[in-house]
């Protein structure tokens, strides 16, 4: 071994482990149907890393396609730097003329620009910690606590609601239903007693692997002015990452 080599081993072995993640790509899809009748598809692309053995989100475009067609008719861009819960988000529908955008404004402070269906632009500024989770960060959430998923335990956390400009304080719980047969079962419903009356819990299904596979409630795709469709989403990996997606 000469010189050069002792030098690039000795350099190796002085990283941290963060320095050996290797990326990898998990891909999925799913089909929505509201009252048994296909509405939508979606086409999700998550680009990440493995470090030590784990999974790790960085990027997640998701495309919405009507069925048999090749166009999406709406997008969304997901960027995890800051946090597998709190991604920025740029959400666009353009028939609806619809965008809602959310980013870090700084270290405790987020900024959220929603152009409305009415063509009003909407803009909050919110404070969070680290209990509040971003639309798909539900997901990574979900694996964070598998331990409590599989020991049919409780998770305390806080949702945000774009807009409103407001997140709320919400709970997932493990639970036995006969709406899927996944292999795992968790509903997210509001612990608030007011709005647990206002807003229906969804129900998420994971496979063993802590894929998930069903999502059934409200979704973000709007069905007209009035409001979005509340959807069966059924969903089936295309690729894996190179390791696991739960600790």
């Amino acid at each position: 071994m000469n010189r050069y080599q002792i030098a690039c081993v000795v350099f190796a072995a002085s990283l941290p482990p963060a320095a050996f993640a290797s990326e990898s790509q998990f891909t999925f899809t799913g089909q929505a149907s509201e009252n048994g009748t296909p509405v939508y598809e979606e086409y999700h692309a998550v680009s990440g890393d493995c470090r030590e053995g784990r999974w790790r989100p960085l990027t997640h475009t998701v495309e919405y396609r009507k069925p048999g067609e090749t166009s999406p008719f709406a997008t969304k861009t997901l960027d995890y730097q800051y946090s597998p819960l709190r991604p920025n988000m740029d959400f666009q529908q353009p028939d609806f003329e619809e965008v809602i955008e959310i980013t870090r404004a700084d270290e405790d402070a987020l900024s959220i620009l929603w152009q409305t269906p009415s063509g009003d632009t909407e803009q909050f500024r919110t404070d969070f910690d680290d209990a509040v989770v971003i639309d798909a960060g539900f997901d990574n959430l979900v694996r964070r606590h598998w331990d409590n998923v599989t020991a049919d335990k409780s998770v305390d956390f806080r949702f945000l609601a774009p807009t409103r400009g407001k997140h709320y304080a919400f709970i997932m719980e493990p639970v036995t239903t006969d709406l899927t047969d996944a292999a795992h079962t968790v509903t997210i419903r509001p612990s608030g007693m007011v709005l647990r009356f206002l807003v229906d819990p969804i129900t998420l299904g994971y496979d063993e692997s802590g894929a998930l596979t069903d999502y059934i409630g409200l979704s973000n795709i709007r069905k007209n002015d009035d409001g979005n469709y509340t959807a069966h989403i059924r969903y089936e990996v295309n690729e894996r990452p190179d390791c696991e997606l739960t600790p």
